[in-house]
């Protein structure tokens, strides 16, 4: 699933730019540790926390909405059921406030 979220980010003319400068290998790590830490999978998260990782990347609400869609396609292509793409999505909200700067 995080592999086809940032295939669609990087290829997302929308928010391109901001996945296109990262480490793709890294970030793939990172997202697939910090998914199986956030919902209990026993897993530890090796990376800076959200505010840190974001900083001055100039995120605004409009990203955030098409990295969720990108997340909603993903997660709809690996047939993950509504009910844990919703567990996944509240989860991951409380994060908006840390990655978003305008």
């Amino acid at each position: 699933m995080i592999d086809t979220l940032i295939d669609l980010s990087v290829a997302d003319p929308r928010i391109s730019d901001i996945f296109r400068n990262q480490d793709q290998v890294r970030l793939r790590r990172l997202l697939k540790e910090q998914f199986c830490y956030i919902l209990g999978a026993g897993c530890d998260y090796s990376g800076r926390n959200m505010r840190n990782a974001h900083k001055d990347l100039g995120i605004q609400t409009a990203d955030m909405n098409a990295l969720v869609e990108n997340l909603q396609a993903a997660m709809a292509a690996e047939k993950v059921p509504i009910w844990a793409q919703n567990r996944l999505l509240a989860k991951l909200a409380p994060m908006r406030k840390d990655v978003v700067e305008r």
